[in-house]
């Protein structure tokens, strides 16, 4: 049973990068998915959310409209497509899930994939 991230990379501000947690050994449209970031010398936060079999999204208010969640349910497989990318977004970008099925999405997650390292630099 295993999560992982990756997709990360080094991008220009104004760029895009598209980050994907593929899970294996469970399905993972039946749990919530959720991507955190942690920027060196702060704490992790929340950035997105996406409830399981619904869909339902949810979003850090501060990166609305430039970041979106999906799933791809044939390739169990969420993805967090970042645009418009920033310097103050360079952090190490994880995904997490609840272990109970039909959790319901919030940051409060048990089971996490290592990270990947999104820079955001000219």
């Amino acid at each position: 049973v295993q999560l992982q991230a990756s997709g990360g990379g080094l991008v220009q501000p104004g760029g895009s990068l598209r980050l994907s947690c593929a899970a294996s050994g469970f399905i993972l449209d039946y749990h919530p998915v959720a991507w955190f970031r942690q920027a060196p010398g702060k704490e992790r936060e929340g950035v997105s959310c996406i409830g399981s079999r619904d869909g339902n999204t949810y979003y850090a208010d501060s990166l609305k409209g430039r970041f979106t969640i999906s799933r791809d349910n044939a390739k169990n497989t969420v993805y967090l497509q970042m645009n418009s990318l920033k310097p103050e977004d360079t952090a190490v970008y994880y995904c997490a899930t609840r272990v109970v099925v039909d959790a319901p999405c919030t940051f409060n997650m048990d089971f996490w994939g290592k990270g990947t390292q999104v820079t955001v630099s000219s």
